[in-house]
């Protein structure tokens, strides 16, 4: 995807992106490929990847929700996606990113200094970070490759009443299947949004889970037992 691609596709989707933006992304993409030639970040390294891959598909969530001054958590936030991207496009939010990776959060953190963004970087797990953030947030991110009920263990406890926990998933995934673990831990799935990602055509979905009620405060479970034994019936 290239520069103009990007504008096009998401001025399509209803998504506005001005100059200063443009700029912060074209800065990011170099960052981004010129630091993982040194530390492996990401297997994506070309830069018409990185606007496909990552930043369109970190901000195509602003086509079904209106963030502004909302706090935002990104868990487990790698390269800085979604979280950074979304920063980029919504300055008013106020985003915590959060990964277990050293190397990762050292990136985030030279990046943010690098583009002048504020963000709080957290080194840590979800579970150890929980203490004293529980229903702390008004949305919660994660793109991850991780089953839903693992997601939903390690996000659903950071969100407030009333707030969104959205999952990024490279496909329709079964949400039934979740079910029992998304209720144990307060939430419901509002919706479901599928899409085509630009050119290449593969599906994505972003999974809307809506915190109902607070979360048990046995959970997060250690991650090796949420791993081991998922939430499920």
């Amino acid at each position: 995807m290239t520069e103009n691609e990007f504008i096009e596709y998401l001025n399509n989707n209803g998504i506005n992106i001005n100059e200063n933006q443009l700029e912060l992304f074209q800065k990011y993409s170099q960052y981004l490929i010129e630091y993982n030639q040194k530390t492996n970040l990401t297997s994506i390294k070309t830069t018409e990847e990185v606007y496909l891959k990552h930043f369109y598909d970190s901000i195509i969530m602003l086509k079904y929700f209106n963030l502004d001054k909302e706090s935002v958590l990104d868990v487990g936030s790698g390269a800085g996606f979604p979280g950074v991207a979304l920063k980029i496009m919504r300055p008013n939010i106020k985003l915590t990113v959060l990964d277990s990776n050293g190397k990762k959060t050292k990136f985030i953190e030279s990046l943010s200094n690098y583009l002048g963004i504020e963000v709080e970087i957290v080194n840590e797990r979800a579970e150890k970070y929980i203490n004293g953030k529980r229903e702390s947030f008004d949305f919660v991110v994660a793109r991850a490759v991780s089953a839903l009920p693992v997601l939903s263990e390690l996000c659903i406890p950071f969100v407030k009443i009333n707030g969104k926990f959205i999952a990024y998933k490279g496909n329709k995934e079964d949400t039934k299947e979740s079910t029992y673990a998304i209720e144990t831990l307060g939430g419901e799935v509002f919706n479901v949004y599928t899409f085509k990602l630009p050119i290449e055509g593969s599906t994505r979905s972003l999974i809307e889970i809506t915190k109902k009620e607070k979360t048990p405060s046995n959970y997060p479970r250690l991650y090796d037992k949420i791993i081991k034994k998922p939430l499920q019936k």
